[in-house]
């Protein structure tokens, strides 16, 4: 058993690290980072076990003690798959980073996969497949081939599927790739690193450049910073033409992109027109509207349309 998994591969260790969540869902999270601090003298290179601790400390407000816990998850993990380095980055710790590690956001929803419709259709009102579809059907166009990035467990593919004669699906996760098939709206399925240069990013591997005339990326944005890989994906991806459809949390003011506690990233719409404008893409729409909750509360998102020039 790796030190990085959810067991510590030692018993005791284990056990306290149980009644330490216990403590920590009934509200006591001084008292669980306490026991987890025992357990952890028993299984020193357990990065999980390091991550729980940074998490209870900083529930108890012990900020300084969460951020020793956050770097030795760190330390101990470098490929970071538990996002101890975008926790440093909101708590001052560390510069933003410019995207997550790889290893995060596909070990975030392999893990998420089996529950994630249900929490965020039904729990979270998430919106935004309805909401780009209506854009794509905005057009009046149909469309030859479409490649939907990020694609998820596939809840943008049947919004889509009647504009479309060939649809393909492009996932970091394997486990939300599986669901999607299950929708059998696709025709083609495939994990891809959207956060790589597109030479890297799997989305070539058995397919040629230029060959969609429609690119969306539905709620999939977020999960990276700088944007640059994306946008250099879609121009290869892209036809003259084409049309990308895509979703962004909004970043208000300003020209860049920010992290949210969240751990989600927001990207400014003078951000976007930049890189729309850098990659010839024209901008037909925007549409700022809530793309889902957080807490409890509305998340503003905008939506937009663009077009690949000549």
């Amino acid at each position: 058993m790796q030190p990085s998994q959810l067991s510590s591969g030692d018993v005791i260790a284990d056990r306290r690290a149980d009644y330490a969540k216990m403590l920590a869902e009934s509200g006591d999270a001084e008292a669980a980072a306490e026991l987890m601090e025992q357990a952890l003298e028993l299984a020193p290179a357990w990065a999980a076990g390091w991550y729980r601790l940074a998490t209870y400390q900083e529930k108890a407000g012990k900020m300084d003690a969460a951020v020793e816990a956050y770097r030795r998850t760190l330390d101990l993990d470098p490929q970071d798959i538990f996002g101890a380095g975008l926790k440093l980055a909101l708590l001052g710790d560390a510069e933003t980073p410019a995207q997550p590690s790889s290893r995060y956001v596909e070990r975030l929803f392999d893990d998420y996969a089996d529950r994630f419709e249900t929490s965020l259709v039904e729990k979270l009102d998430y919106s935004v497949p309805q909401k780009l579809a209506a854009l794509v059907a905005s057009t009046g166009r149909h469309y030859r081939c479409a490649v939907d990035l990020g694609c998820g467990t596939g809840l943008l593919g049947p919004e889509i599927r009647a504009h479309v004669v060939s649809l393909e699906g492009f996932d970091l996760s394997q486990n939300m790739l599986v669901k999607a098939a299950e929708k059998h709206v696709y025709d083609y399925l495939s994990q891809a690193d959207l956060s790589l240069i597109p030479e890297a990013s799997g989305i070539f591997t058995d397919g040629a450049r230029h060959r969609a005339d429609l690119v969306t990326a539905a709620d999939v944005l977020m999960y990276l910073g700088n944007l640059e890989s994306v946008f250099a994906i879609v121009d290869d991806l892209a036809m003259t033409g084409a049309d990308f459809v895509f979703s962004v949390e909004d970043g208000g003011e300003g020209d860049g992109f920010s992290l949210a506690p969240s751990l989600r990233y927001a990207h400014s719409q003078t951000y976007i027109e930049g890189l729309a404008a850098a990659h010839g893409l024209e901008i037909l729409d925007i549409v700022k509207t809530t793309i889902r909750k957080d807490g409890g509360k509305p998340v503003s998102g905008i939506l937009f349309l663009t077009r690949k020039t000549a």
